[in-house]
């Protein structure tokens, strides 16, 4: 394929794919009959060129255009009954998630909430909640600007209590945008550090989907070609960007976050405390935990590491290869290989594996994880 002009994809919902993809966004709501579109991002993209850029083309065709921002990095359940006071406020008719994890896990949130009013925690996928996403939800679209959570694909939105930190799973087929536009131009201009940390999360994406224990060769198909495209593009895109290696982590991105309908594992049980209790960067947490996680889990499982291997082109086939080449690649853009870098202390060992434990993830991990596992892993990485 080229990387100069857009392609659509129709996988899991319509994705208009490729570079001046975005440019197709105004017309797209005036064909749907939408003019008053809420646009759901995060305080440092809300004073960006290219967000600037959007809105006035959507303001030359007339639409209304109302933006919210007000969010954590780490999102809580307070930023999304902001949002959805701002439309209630507003009278709007359609949202827009423009931007990496967080914003599109506020937006899709928001999307719920507007015609759900119990306490959102109620639709909590974990306790049987999607059983009362009954009711009809706004149109919903969703603009990427990051390669890493592939959440601009998905049907869930992962937000923390902001008392407890623990975070919840929203769910619902509902809750999957109407179509996507994936233009691999806004990436451009990421900084190293983001680009590197969220290519690292697409990368944990694919790989723990792979592993995980649910049978779906459909997903680790997929899972593989995105580790294959990340491979080749993650350490260009970091440092010497360019239009075919941002389009590779885009595409990549989005494949990791279709692949892990499959399930995820032991990673990211040990990175979702980190944000949850220190405001890590999800991505990091990650990065600096997937080798680590990735050699627990090699025993018993080697016939999986040696087709890792064998898509990363190693010239050793197995599990210690891979967890090498993710030292090494965490190396190459910028990653520290131990927690006590990214600031955990020996002191927050216990409360980070009682979080662990207590997470979402490790169930679909190919092999049980306990208390003690967890802790041992962190001790690991510290």
């Amino acid at each position: 394929m080229t990387f100069d002009k857009v392609y659509q994809y129709n996988f899991p919902t319509t994705i208009r794919f490729g570079a001046g993809a975005i440019k197709e966004l105004p017309a797209y709501l005036k064909a749907n009959g939408l003019s008053r579109p809420m646009i759901v991002t995060d305080p440092v993209i809300a004073g960006l060129p290219f967000l600037k850029s959007i809105i006035k083309d959507l303001d030359a065709q007339h639409l209304s255009v109302e933006v919210f921002s007000d969010i954590h990095k780490n999102p809580v359940k307070s930023d999304v009954y902001k949002g959805t006071e701002l439309w209630d406020q507003s009278s709007r008719d359609s949202i827009i998630g423009i931007g990496g994890g967080a914003a599109l896990d506020v937006a899709r949130a928001i999307v719920l909430r507007v015609n759900h009013r119990e306490d959102l925690f109620k639709y909590d996928d974990l306790i049987g909640g999607d059983i009362y996403v009954t009711n009809d939800v706004p149109h919903f679209i969703t603009v990427p600007t990051t390669a890493g959570t592939g959440s601009e694909v998905g049907r869930s939105a992962i937000i923390a209590d902001d008392d407890t930190h623990q975070k919840k799973i929203l769910f619902s087929p509902k809750l999957m945008a109407k179509i996507v536009f994936a233009d691999p131009v806004l990436t451009m201009d990421l900084p190293p550090f983001i680009t590197a940390a969220t290519g690292m999360d697409a990368l944990t994406h694919n790989m723990e989907a792979f592993l995980a224990k649910n049978p779906h060769p459909l997903c680790d198909g997929i899972a593989l070609e995105g580790i294959y495209l990340i491979k080749d593009a993650l350490e260009k895109a970091t440092n010497h960007p360019d239009l075919e290696s941002r389009s590779k982590m885009l595409m990549a991105s989005m494949m990791g976050a279709i692949a892990f309908q499959k399930g995820l594992g032991v990673v990211h049980s040990l990175a979702h405390p980190l944000s949850s209790l220190l405001d890590t960067h999800h991505g990091l947490a990650n990065a600096v935990n997937i080798p680590y996680g990735m050699e627990f889990n090699i025993a018993g499982f080697e016939d999986k590491f040696r087709r890792i291997a064998r898509t990363l082109e190693l010239k050793e086939e197995n599990g210690e290869a891979v967890v090498k080449y993710l030292f090494d690649l965490n190396s190459k853009i910028h990653i520290p290989h131990h927690l006590s870098e990214i600031g955990v202390k020996s002191e927050h060992i216990e409360t980070l594996a009682d979080l662990a434990l207590a997470d979402f993830a490790h169930p679909n991990n190919p092999k049980p994880v306990n208390r003690e596992d967890f802790k041992q892993l962190y001790l690991k990485a510290l």
